[in-house]
């Protein structure tokens, strides 16, 4: 797996896992939990595809999000945030490509984030629960670290 792919990967699960604090209890009960990404329904461009990942959301003062899982490559990814939806930057860690984020709350099931590397916008994140609260979705674009265009669907299954 590229670093581009590990990247883009923590990102997306991280995207998730910020994007279910939006302050509402009934939304944010539709992001809390665990979410196992589900390989086989999800779509890497530019590829390869991580080997697994599970995104741990907490509700806080906004949200609390831990990701782990393997990389194409057989190396374990790792990220880690807090924010609010404020519409302010905040730490993102564990991937060299984005180093801070921004989410916004769309509805009660659809939220969007975006990732900054070094002050430049590089990925933009659209994340919905499905109305039986079962499947997440998370449609990224931008650029990874080398400049590549992305283009995933990821999608995760509640555990």
């Amino acid at each position: 797996m590229s670093k581009n792919t590990g990247a883009v990967f923590a990102v997306v699960a991280g995207l998730s896992l910020v994007l279910m604090g939006s302050g509402a209890a009934q939304a944010a009960d539709n992001w809390v939990g665990t979410w196992k990404l589900n390989v086989a329904k999800s779509k890497y461009s530019p590829g390869p595809a991580p080997k697994s990942n599970v995104a741990k959301y907490e509700a806080s003062d906004g949200i609390k999000a831990v990701t782990d899982g393997v990389g194409a490559d057989d190396k374990p990814t790792h990220t880690e945030f807090a924010a609010k939806f404020d519409g302010k930057e905040y730490p993102y860690k564990g991937n060299a490509a984005y180093d801070t984020i921004v989410v916004k709350r769309i509805d009660d099931n659809t939220y969007e984030a975006s990732l900054k590397g070094k002050g430049k916008a590089t990925m933009s994140s659209r994340n919905v629960v499905s109305k039986d609260g079962k499947t997440r979705t998370q449609t990224q674009t931008g650029t990874d670290a080398q400049g590549r265009a992305v283009n995933n669907t990821v999608v995760y299954d509640r555990q």
